[in-house]
């Protein structure tokens, strides 16, 4: 325990921050703490080398989401031994669905250790779970697959994630609400209003989800696939809550 204190002591004001974020969140000590820092590293405020490459967690979620995909899929396997593979697919989705992900880093409290120059709520785009991904892969680098496979189960999905409501749940809400669309004979268009360059030179797009040529949601990210789910989702919960209040929708 000594050594760790001393190990943890040498290190600056804001390394010390995530190393005790870490073991708050996860119940671990890191031993390289460089994958996690650049886990939190978006992309607009990548780190550029005197090549003109630039790094960020990009690459490390693309191996945070195989390496999830992996143990939530081993993971549902053994806990639903007589449901078939399109049920096992469905479930999965909805568990690493960006949407999911998203409230989980906001709920772990890991959206507040993120590097980003985005305008705005950052916590209204894709980034926090986005990160939660790139620390998977953090992990991984730093600890192997069994270790992380163990923080999967037992830190994420035993402590954070409720199966069975996930399981009664809709989260693909671009997709509900074109399904409700067609069932009630309302036309839905998902446009994309604006495009956006920050500082950084990078691409945000707006896009508005329209129930007969009116307005019901906005949605707003660095993508226009994820910024129209969450312009549905906005405008999902807004019939979801009409319905809710006995009140009829005006279209």
């Amino acid at each position: 325990m000594r050594s760790l204190r001393n190990l943890i002591s040498k290190h600056s004001g804001s390394d010390k921050k995530l190393i005790n974020a870490i073991k708050n969140i996860f119940g671990f000590y890191p031993r390289n703490l460089a994958p996690y820092k650049l886990a939190l590293r978006h992309r607009s405020v990548a780190q550029a080398f005197p090549d003109g490459k630039k790094i960020n967690n990009e690459r490390l979620e693309f191996l945070g989401d195989a390496i999830l995909g992996s143990v939530v899929a081993e993971y549902l396997f053994k806990k639903f031994p007589i449901k078939d593979e399109g049920f096992l697919t469905e479930i999965r989705s909805r568990i690493v669905s960006r949407s999911n992900l998203n409230n989980l880093s906001r709920k772990l409290g890991l959206n507040q250790l993120i590097k980003t120059h985005f305008n705005g709520n950052k916590s209204a785009t894709s980034i926090p779970g986005d990160a939660f991904e790139a620390f998977v892969g953090a992990i991984y680098l730093d600890k192997g697959y069994e270790f992380t496979r163990e923080i999967i189960i037992n830190k994420i999905i035993t402590l954070h994630i409720d199966i069975e409501e996930l399981i009664s749940t809709e989260l693909n809400f671009k997709s509900k609400l074109i399904e409700w669309g067609q069932k009630n004979k309302k036309e839905i268009n998902f446009n994309l209003a604006e495009e956006k360059e920050t500082n950084n030179k990078l691409k945000i797009y707006i896009v508005e989800a329209e129930i007969d040529n009116k307005v019901f949601g906005t949605g707003k990210d660095y993508t226009i696939k994820k910024a129209e789910q969450i312009a549905a989702k906005m405008a999902w919960e807004k019939l979801t809550n009409n319905n809710r209040n006995d009140q009829k929708t005006e279209i």
